[in-house]
């Protein structure tokens, strides 16, 4: 008797519609069809009247390939069913593997089919835009300390992951270690999206973030997608973008600066000893650390509840329209694509000739003298401090006479004499929202960084910082 043949088809996620014409015309040819009896139910039309049905329960994966090859040396034509794809968690490796150890000459014709992620993913919008990897939370055959590090592996690579066998009813702490483990590396903001019974009649969809996501709404009926940290949340859709709206004129030098900028970012949030703080106040020590390499400014930064948000609402409603800088190294670092972006103009008195006739006349500093002329002129602009303590201990003694009322202040004086009595001046006014880098450290470089941040903080949800490079 000549040997027959088997095939190993994928049937989808569950919907009818969703089985390809390839592996209708295999299960409506075969003389038995194997599988596990639950996905029988999706295939009952397609089955020829004249086959033979053979299902199992779960974990009677090898009996059922074992009887395949029975019947296929019988000179039966069978198909072997798995849900999705046969080769994703699925039959194929488990078949092929029995034919190498059977030293068997049965002709194997392996059918893929739609697989639960991608089902779940085309449901959910566009979530796997970009490089992806699938991993399974089952851990019946693999252990879980090799589970967990290609878990740590993905999030830190950042990949959209795919999360296959979340949970069972004795497997109920995996996937919250997983969420725990990806807050390690992504956002809170990074989008996640679930979805159970993909393709069936109980099919239910939701669209979270990271912090939000709840491992109890979740079964093992259920595909979980995690996106990254490029990936965002629009009409009831996740979207990974490829980058096909990147700013057409930038260039390709700006492009690959941005995409560095980002991948530090990335590296420094991952980082932090504490990573649960407020978003506006994340953003902004972000840019510091990224401009200094120094992990001590999440020691010494300072902000006032919301103060970065409150600006950069300001800045976008137009109610500040200058920024005041100590020196002109501080006005030089802030980008000019921002300023122009919302129609803001930077000053420095500290070479105005007015600047130095009021310094010899007065007996003060030159950076004392510009401030004050600046305070004569924009009372109500954001003042920012990278340089000189002198000039930030002049705008305290302004405020309290009345005489200047700014929007904001950046307080980053860096040095050894009055620089640290400077910053606690500028604290004591309750009411005037501030950042301030506490201690001797500071620099025009940092107050220019804290400035930028504020100016972009609508890419803070995304982390994606370095738009006006």
């Amino acid at each position: 008797m000549n040997n027959g043949k088997i095939y190993v088809a994928g049937i989808g996620p569950g919907s009818e519609e969703d089985i390809t014409p390839a592996v209708r015309t295999a299960i409506a040819d075969s003389d038995v069809v194997i599988g596990y009896k639950y996905y029988f139910g999706f295939i009952q039309e397609i089955i020829g009247s004249h086959a033979k049905c053979v299902d199992t329960g779960m974990k009677k994966e090898q009996d059922r390939a074992a009887e395949a090859f029975r019947q296929a040396q019988n000179g039966k034509t069978v198909c072997v069913i798995s849900s999705g794809d046969a080769g994703i968690y699925g039959m194929a490796p488990l078949i092929l593997e029995m034919k190498k150890e059977l030293n068997s000459d049965i002709e194997i014709e392996i059918l893929p089919g739609i697989s639960a992620f991608q089902k779940g993913a085309a449901l959910l919008g566009a979530p796997i835009g970009h490089d992806f990897c699938i991993i399974s939370l089952s851990d019946l055959m693999t252990p879980w300390e090799k589970i967990e590090k290609r878990i740590a592996a993905a999030a830190a690579a950042d990949f959209v992951t795919a999360i296959y066998n979340p949970k069972s009813e004795g497997r109920y702490w995996q996937l919250h270690r997983l969420k725990e483990i990806f807050l390690e590396y992504r956002q809170p903001e990074n989008p996640v999206g679930f979805v159970r019974q993909a393709g069936r009649t109980e099919q239910k969809t939701k669209i979270t973030t990271l912090t939000d996501f709840d491992p109890e709404e979740v079964d093992m009926f259920t595909i979980v997608i995690i996106g990254n940290s490029q990936s965002y949340a629009w009409d009831n859709h996740i979207i990974t973008p490829r980058g096909y709206y990147r700013d057409q004129e930038s260039d390709t030098e700006m492009k690959i600066g941005q995409e560095i900028m980002i991948q530090s970012f990335r590296t420094i949030a991952s980082e932090l000893k504490n990573k649960d703080i407020p978003l506006d106040r994340k953003w902004a020590l972000l840019h510091t650390i990224h401009t200094t390499a120094d992990f001590d400014m999440e020691n010494i930064f300072y902000s006032d509840p919301l103060a970065v948000e409150k600006l950069y609402q300001d800045f976008k409603e137009r109610k500040i329209r200058t920024i005041i800088t100590d020196v002109t190294m501080a006005a030089s670092g802030i980008r000019k694509g921002a300023l122009e972006r919302l129609g803001v103009s930077v000053k420095c008195y500290l070479h105005d000739e007015r600047t130095a006739e009021m310094a010899n006349q007065l007996n003060i500093t030159r950076t004392q003298a510009g401030i004050r002329l600046a305070a004569e002129e924009h009372p109500e602009a954001l003042y920012v401090f990278g340089n000189a303590p002198t000039a930030l201990m002049e705008l305290c003694s302004l405020i309290r006479k009345g005489k200047a009322r700014p929007a904001g202040v950046i307080g980053a004086p860096v040095g050894f004499v009055n620089v640290r009595e400077s910053k606690h001046m500028l604290k004591s006014f309750t009411r005037i929202p501030k950042i301030i880098i506490e201690g001797r450290k500071g620099g025009s470089n940092l107050a220019a960084t804290i400035v930028n941040a504020i100016l972009c903080f609508d890419d803070a949800s995304q982390l994606r910082p370095g738009r006006d490079l």
